[in-house]
């Protein structure tokens, strides 16, 4: 008979864990914040038409005596259309003096400067306002998805999950100071969407295992219930985790920035689905189950 994981005997270590990830993070944004994109804080988006696959370095040559911090990117099918993506909100005469440089350096027509584009402070923060109503609509609705299907504590201990999940993706942003864009709130979306999934395939083994059970065996259902998901988990996260490494490695920059918060939301989610979510229901039932006895009067 294959043994089960101690699961319920280490929630000590598992909760351990998370405290030092969630303590990174917490400290991360209190102390160094957010790099938010332009999508946030408003900025410039130049394109211009280069009609030749560019060298990043030579591009920046250019763009660092007006903004050194500007993100260059390329776009078009074969490549040779460059992106400036700066925080700064360029004058016209910035503009102009930064096409000249791309027009000496690739000997460019005026109509070769497709668009500029300037994105303002207010509907950065319409986009951080509609991002976090996102968040707080999924959230809820998973709570009463899963409150419906199982019961209030495992709703409430999944989502308790889902904020420790919430907390270290952001963290790692903060932590590594990545740019945070709209692709990043897609990926927050999504992140939710998956590790809830691992989460209810634990919840549901539970559901399933406890006539095998005594009626306050916690620890051992809630043992026997993740040794049978685990490997399906695991499996299920290393293929996931490859494809969206494999977009990250060979994607575009805007692939790049949806992939790695989904890399590390893998990660994070499949660990808390394990260790976290089934763990705090333990905990919670077997404190409900204390708590009736010394109500009753009943020995422990």
């Amino acid at each position: 008979m294959k043994k089960n994981l101690n699961i319920a005997k280490n929630v000590k270590i598992w909760f351990g864990i998370s405290l030092v990830l969630i303590t990174i993070s917490l400290g991360s944004l209190l102390i160094q914040g957010l790099n938010f994109g332009i999508d946030f804080i408003g900025g410039t988006i130049i394109s211009i038409e280069l009609h030749t696959p560019f060298e990043n370095a030579d591009a920046r040559a250019i763009v660092d005596k007006f903004d050194p911090s500007a993100d260059v990117t390329y776009a078009g099918d074969a490549q040779t259309e460059a992106v400036i993506t700066t925080k700064k909100s360029f004058t016209t005469e910035e503009r102009q003096a930064l096409f000249s440089g791309f027009q000496e350096k690739y000997n460019l027509a005026n109509t070769d400067l497709i668009s500029v584009d300037t994105v303002n402070p207010s509907i950065g923060a319409e986009a951080s306002t509609n991002a976090v109503k996102a968040v707080l609509v999924a959230v809820v609705l998973m709570l009463l998805y899963i409150t419906f299907r199982f019961e209030l504590i495992s709703g409430i201990t999944a989502i308790m999950a889902l904020v420790h999940d919430l907390i270290v993706v952001v963290g790692v942003y903060s932590v590594f100071q990545i740019q945070v864009n709209s692709p990043f709130i897609a990926a927050i979306l999504t992140i939710l969407g998956y590790s809830i999934m691992d989460t209810v395939v634990v919840f549901d083994r539970i559901r399933e295992n406890r006539p095998k059970f005594g009626k306050y065996a916690y620890g051992e259902l809630l043992d026997a219930s993740v040794t049978q998901t685990m490997r399906r988990s695991i499996f299920t996260s290393v293929a996931t985790f490859v494809a969206i490494t494999s977009l990250y490695i060979f994607g575009v920059p805007a692939i790049q920035n949806f992939a790695l918060p989904l890399m590390v939301g893998v990660v994070i989610g499949t660990y808390s689905s394990i260790f976290n979510a089934g763990a705090l229901w333990y905990v919670i039932k077997t404190y409900q189950h204390k708590k009736s006895m010394k109500i009753t009067g009943t020995k422990v």
